[in-house]
Order: structure tokens, then sequence, then C-alpha cells
């Protein structure tokens, strides 16, 4: 596989699509990092995204699915090995008791505070780099490639491997 050109004016001809995916590396790596110096090492695929959703919004597994953008089984998987490992607990929904919720234990609001710290050293540093302007417009051109695929129809990317 070629790599991918170093300099600023270098990356005019690689797809927005391909610098898009290797920017989510950035975060990627940094939160993975983040979680591994407090002994969370073992999120599945997509983990760390679910408890950090979670965490960050008071998100239902319902939301998160739809954010995700993949089939409720295959998020299932993944909140079954959470469980497993401690980052999330399943507890009786006491106004109704035929539902059960998932919440987060201490090991998975750590691993989700880990992850935000992560993010915003990666935000700062982005905004020392390029300045708010730039942010924001990168922020604005992302939603509306989002809004773009929700308009035809499209379910989100896969988080973890979508393209």
């Amino acid at each position: 596989m070629a790599k991918l050109p170093t300099g600023p004016d270098s990356y005019e001809d690689v797809p927005l699509s391909a610098l898009v995916r290797a920017a989510r590396r950035t975060y990627g790596q940094a939160v993975r990092r983040a979680q591994e110096e407090i002994g969370c090492d073992d999120l599945p695929r997509a983990g760390g995204f679910i408890l950090t959703t979670m965490s960050w919004s008071d998100a239902s597994v319902e939301a998160v699915v739809r954010w995700m953008g993949v089939s409720k089984q295959a998020v299932s998987q993944v909140l079954d090995r959470l469980v497993v490992r401690g980052y999330l607990e399943r507890k009786q929904d006491l106004r109704d008791r035929r539902r059960v919720r998932l919440v987060l234990t201490e090991r998975g609001r750590a691993a989700a505070a880990a992850a935000r710290g992560a993010i915003e050293r990666v935000d700062r540093q982005l905004l020392t780099r390029v300045g708010r302007a730039r942010v924001n417009q990168t922020r604005e051109t992302l939603v509306a490639l989002i809004e773009l695929g929700r308009t035809r129809g499209r379910r989100a990317p896969d988080v973890e491997g979508g393209t």
C-alpha cells in the first residue's frame, strides 16, 4: 500500500473518504493508549465508542444502535462482552420490570473518562494547529456529510470498520 503524502498541500488528490478514515485513526489511537494506561486494554471492538457515547450523553442502547448504524444483534454481542468484562451491568428497569437496562460500572465510567480526556487532548492540539474557525468549518462539513447519507436513506457507517 502506498504511503500517504506528508506535506499539508500534498493531500489535494487524496479522496476525502480516505482522509476521514485516517483522521479517525488519530482519535482511536489516543483513546486506546489512554484506556490501556488505566488497565482497560480488553475493550472489544467498538466497545470504547459505546461506553463513551453512553457516558457523554446518557444515551440508551437503542440510541447507540441508531448512531452506529449497525444491527442490534451486532451491538448486543459487544454489549455482552462489556458486561462480562465488567464495563457494564444489567439492572432491572424499575418503570418496566420486563426490561433490563445496561448501566456503566465504575470500570466503564473510568474507561469512558479516559477516552474523553484523550479526545479532548487531540481536540486541543488540533485547535492550536489550525484554529477554531477551521475546526468549526470541518465540523460543519462532517455534519453535512452525515446528513447527506441520511437523506439518501443510508444508515450511518459502522464506527469501527465502515467505509
